[in-house]
């Protein structure tokens, strides 16, 4: 193309790239003004620019958080701070029966500093009146905050889950032969099986897991036949995943998940422990938060919300919290691990369900007793 030619390409060209940016520009303000109506039509907080989110925490300067992490506070913390300044405090709820005293105190006034809370799913409904109702779902739908929506709860907009947890079942190998692992969950059911062969816990919260694959129906017909199997009845995975290393019960299912027995595994010089992965893989979501009405660190809050729905924050939950990120962040363990699998999602959505789910499947369990505790 000859100067001239060049020239005049150039300046249909120039304008024309002027034209549409501004055009495009003026598209994004409006797309974005119309997420902030309908956000606040329905009540809720929205923040058109992340700008003004990091200006207004930089001025609040410091943040208080109730978190579903453990092992993972001291990296996370100093991270966020090296990343925005901000003054942090984490302390670690991981049991339902923390977020209940802690809810009760939310609920009395007298948990006024805090400004995330856990939520957890077994309270669910009883947290949300107490919960800040800032549109997170539509500022991630925006750009406006850097979080992959399918974390958010769609219904309730204002509650975002970090990790999932997804149900494995965990074996001695040396009491269970390669022709004896289950292939499938119904593969429990057989006589073999029956009469103390194997435990399982009483609280069925993963079993409940597999409710959007199978159905209530199905899910309750299939807890009457596992109660009818007389499994060894456990609580949570600690005693029992030592119960299993050590040879007094052969096979843990519904109580160990991916995580839980992977820690388990890393403390087994003799790979006694290991696990198979069943589809439907029953999927929940873990260390649900979300920010107090009561917040006085409401914008802080929600670039911790961000952080830890990034990569940095994902990638320290993967390495300190074991194979805990969400499935929703892409590369993590998680994902990896649950990549072309059949799965039954308890999404945010679903949580009100679950603590109904919960409680039908005790029922058709007969309300057992842990012989494992």
């Amino acid at each position: 193309m000859g100067t001239r030619a060049k020239a005049i390409f150039a300046s249909i060209l120039i304008p024309w790239a002027c034209t549409a940016s501004t055009a495009f520009s003026a598209s994004l303000s409006v797309t974005a003004l119309k997420a902030k109506q309908d956000a606040e039509s329905r009540g809720y907080v929205f923040f058109s620019s992340h700008e003004e989110i990091v200006s207004k925490a930089k001025t609040e300067g410091k943040l208080l958080v109730l978190a579903g992490l453990e092992d993972s506070i001291e990296a996370i913390t100093e991270a966020f701070k090296r990343s925005t300044s901000i003054d942090l405090r984490i302390e670690a709820l991981k049991r339902p029966d923390d977020g209940q005293r802690v809810l009760l105190e939310v609920k009395a006034g007298a948990a006024k500093n805090w400004d995330i809370a856990r939520v957890h799913v077994d309270l669910y409904t009883n947290w949300l009146p107490h919960l800040w109702k800032v549109d997170l779902l539509g500022m991630a739908e925006q750009g406006v905050l850097a979080i992959p929506p399918s974390m958010i709860d769609s219904k309730n907009r204002n509650v975002i889950g970090l990790i999932n947890r997804f149900a494995v079942v965990a074996y001695n190998r040396n009491l269970v032969s390669p022709a004896q692992v289950p292939q499938s969950w119904e593969d429990m059911l057989k006589p073999e099986w029956k009469g103390r062969k194997f435990g399982t816990d009483i609280r069925p919260q993963e079993l409940a897991a597999l409710v959007p694959a199978w159905g209530l129906e199905k899910t309750l017909d299939y807890a009457r036949k596992l109660s009818a199997q007389q499994p060894i009845w456990g609580r949570s995975a600690a005693r029992p995943l030592t119960a299993l290393a050590s040879g007094e019960i052969p096979l843990y299912l519904f109580g160990a998940n991916y995580g839980a027995v992977t820690a388990a595994q890393r403390k087994d010089p003799l790979k006694t422990i290991q696990f198979t992965v069943l589809e439907p893989v029953p999927v929940s979501v873990g260390s649900e938060q979300a920010i107090l009405t009561t917040a006085k660190n409401p914008h802080a809050a929600l670039l911790w919300l961000e952080f830890m729905a990034g990569a940095e924050g994902q990638k320290l939950i993967d390495e300190h919290e074991p194979l805990y990120p969400s499935r929703y962040s892409k590369g993590s363990s998680a994902e990896q691990a649950l990549r072309g699998k059949k799965l039954s999602i308890v999404s945010l959505e679903n949580s009100e369900k679950l603590e109904q789910w919960i409680a039908k499947l005790t029922e058709a369990y007969g309300f057992p007793t842990a012989a494992m505790k």
